[in-house]
């Protein structure tokens, strides 16, 4: 990975390896809020040089630590500082909205030595699609420069009325500044000494916009101290395959430096550097990768999700009343509405997935309060389904693009090639996708269930008839007896787009495949076709459109494998489960930092190591999830706040002797167990169980 990303809450900074900033950077680096770049330059030099680099290290998401020293230095035949005389480390985080970054200068030379650090900087507020390349438009103006005491800030006027800037401030007496953009300080070190100089960077939107900067040491703490917590409140695994245990931690880790809050309580947002915002589909999947081991993740997903439900007709946003968002932003170009994501709307599956969440939240939590509080969510968005998303009335959920700035292929597989017939031409909307017509089976069930339990004994029984008859529909429509699998999708004529995908996978864990057809989907998701070694494809090997080498039509996603993987749990597929995790573990040890990319080719692995895909996002959240449901697959972890009961089948990987896993929350308590490899199996030992609920071990 060539660049550095830290993030903390809806701000991040991406750089190069040396921590800086250059300007027209092809990557687009800066300091980002609210999908506006607040810094667009940012470089360090001593003595006007550039630094040697000797350590960047991206292994933490939240503390970046770069190591460099000075090169050799002369001017006119006088030294002026010998090479590596002074190590330059460069520290920085992100706490409360404020960037802080310390740099740390020891001498190593003899004798003492006299230098300049200069700081160079500047703030093109551009907005993110503008940086991206993917957006031109109106846009507003800079506005000047003023100089404070010990501070200098950038200032903007947007097109969209709001005012913009970046405050840089410091703790130590500069030698000058200037205001395009430089700050120079002055060090006279003796020998071995140590001195600092911290700046704090504080974007700032709109004449409220300021955060309080409190001291260095303390923001640290703070943040620090909420790391913490976060390991507290989260199930902890060990084992003694210390790769799958190396691969979960990073996992946690991850997905707590994607955690946003907007007021709602905090959700993953889908991805760094581009993606650090509310999706849909995306922070609902991670979400429900978590509920394991947090679960009051999915509860601030679920109030995110809602407060940004959809309310009425809008074609420019892809809008219907009580539809999930895919994607909202809060740059210039979304507030004066040239580009529709105040949200934008054009997702198919975010509504039966916020359903499916808030269900599987229910299982493991018994929080009723919460179904009682989103009852007019619920309502809006079976509404939708029925209405919006079935316009037909032939009981499936279809999209179709009217955004004339939205996207074309609305599933999770949202590139424009994605959905292609076996003869290779692509489908025409509007399609109806497999897996979707599973999730909102998924959700109708569960639901029924949960109304049942809420004494509504007629909305129960009518969620049940339709989920049913969707079932029944299903059967006769995507199954394709010739090729012992579920098409793709239906294209706009109903007729089924038969390439073998992964995406049948998704519907094992509805409930809605049974008997032979459900392991017909299972033996072609593990045949060679399928499944690489590493990772069941996206696309089967021979279709038309497979290509190991595409974004989603032979590549392998790893949240893809966790949603068919807790299927096959569900079902009691363990050998099955075990194969995909076993390869996904080993594809982890070729990537960097222990962590699964958000994808990677399809190669088989008779021809060697994984292939990274070049342009993919680290660390993204339902990659770092997957890991997390390879622990729920491995147990068999389902519990049930209804039937007051938590079913377990556990088993081991070859490779495992002993799972681990402590302070898992269910209902109102906690349950830790351990599972040890013996002779003919595994035994469960139990080691706390408060929940109160019926614990069923099947053998």
């Amino acid at each position: 990975m060539d660049y550095r990303v830290i993030k903390e809450n809806d701000v991040f900074l991406l750089t190069d390896q040396d921590g800086n900033i250059p300007e027209h950077h092809p990557y687009g680096l800066g300091l980002y809020t609210k999908d506006t770049r607040f810094l667009s330059k940012w470089s360090l030099r001593i003595n006007g040089e550039e630094p040697v680099l000797l350590a960047s290290d991206a292994a933490q998401n939240y503390v970046a630590t770069i190591l460099l020293t000075n090169p050799h230095i002369e001017r006119d035949g006088e030294l002026i500082l010998w090479r590596e005389s002074v190590e330059i480390e460069r520290k920085r985080f992100i706490y409360a909205g404020v960037l802080y970054e310390t740099i740390k200068l020891k001498n190593y030379h003899p004798k003492p030595v006299q230098l300049e650090i200069s700081v160079h900087m500047d703030a093109d507020f551009a907005d993110m699609f503008i940086v991206r390349g993917f957006q031109t438009g109106e846009v507003g103006k800079r506005t000047g420069q003023t100089i404070g005491k010990r501070s200098l800030t950038f200032h903007y006027e947007g097109a969209d009325g709001v005012e913009r800037a970046t405050k840089v401030s410091w703790d130590r007496e500069e030698k000058t500044v200037k205001e395009h953009g430089e700050i120079v300080f002055d060090f006279a070190l003796d020998r071995a000494e140590e001195q600092t100089v911290t700046l704090m960077v504080e974007p700032i939107t709109g004449k409220t916009g300021r955060v309080e900067v409190i001291p260095p040491e303390q923001a640290l703490q703070r943040l620090q101290e909420s790391y913490q917590r976060w390991e507290r409140e989260t199930a902890n695994v060990i084992t003694d395959e210390r790769q799958f245990e190396r691969l979960v931690r990073r996992g946690i880790g991850d997905l707590r430096v994607l955690l946003t809050d907007l007021g709602c309580g905090p959700f993953p947002v889908a991805g760094l550097p581009w993606f650090g915002v509310p999706f849909g589909r995306d922070s609902l999947i991670a979400a429900l990768q978590l509920l394991p081991f947090n679960h009051e993740i999915a509860k601030g997903t679920l109030l995110t999700m809602a407060r940004y439900q959809g309310t009425k007709v809008d074609p420019w946003r892809d809008e219907q009343p009580g539809k999930i968002m895919h994607e909202i932003r809060f740059g210039e170009l979304a507030n004066t509405n040239q580009i529709p994501f105040t949200p934008y709307y054009g997702t198919i599956d975010a509504t039966p997935l916020f359903l499916v969440l808030l269900v599987e939240y229910v299982k493991w939590t018994g929080n009723f309060d919460l179904v009682r509080q989103l009852r007019s969510n619920i309502d809006a968005a079976l509404h939708w389904i029925d209405r919006y998303g079935d316009r037909d009335g032939d009981l499936f959920v279809e999209y179709f693009q009217e955004s004339s700035k939205g996207i074309a292929n609305q599933g999770w597989k949202d590139s424009g090639d994605s959905i292609v017939h076996e003869n290779g031409e692509y489908a025409r909307a509007p399609i109806a996708l497999v897996e979707v017509q599973g999730y909102v089976y998924h959700a109708k069930m569960g639901l029924a269930d949960i109304f049942e339990q809420l004494q509504e004994v007629e909305k129960a029984e009518a969620l049940r008839t339709q989920a049913e008859a969707l079932k029944k529909r299903f059967e006769e429509q995507f199954w394709m007896e010739d090729r012992k699998f579920y098409a793709l999708a239906l294209d706009e004529n109903k007729a089924p787009v038969r390439t073998i995908t992964s995406n049948p996978g998704h519907v094992l864990f509805s409930g809605m495949l049974e008997g032979r057809r459900a392991d017909a989907v299972i033996d072609t998701l593990l045949s060679e076709k399928m499944f690489s070694g590493y990772g069941i494809r996206t696309m089967a090997e021979g279709e038309a459109g497979y290509n190991p080498m595409s974004y989603h039509n032979g590549s392998i996603w790893p949240h893809d494998n966790s949603l068919i993987l807790l299927g096959l749990s569900k079902l009691g597929r363990r050998r099955e489960a075990k194969t995909i995790i076993e390869g996904l573990v080993e594809a982890s040890m070729h990537f960097e930092y222990d962590r699964l990319p958000e994808l990677f080719c399809g190669y088989s692995r008779s021809e060697g190591k994984p292939v990274r895909y070049p342009v993919a996002c680290s660390p993204q959240a339902w990659a770092a999830g997957t890991p997390l449901v390879f622990v729920q697959a491995l147990l068999g972890l389902f519990p049930n706040a209804i039937e007051q009961s938590i079913s377990l089948s556990p088993t081991l990987l070859d490779s495992m002797n002993m799972l681990k896993v402590e302070n898992i929350a269910i209902g109102s308590g906690r349950l830790s167990l351990t599972v040890m490899r013996e002779h003919q199996g595994c035994r469960v030992h139990i080691d706390e169980n408060t929940t109160g609920w019926d614990l069923i071990i099947q053998p």
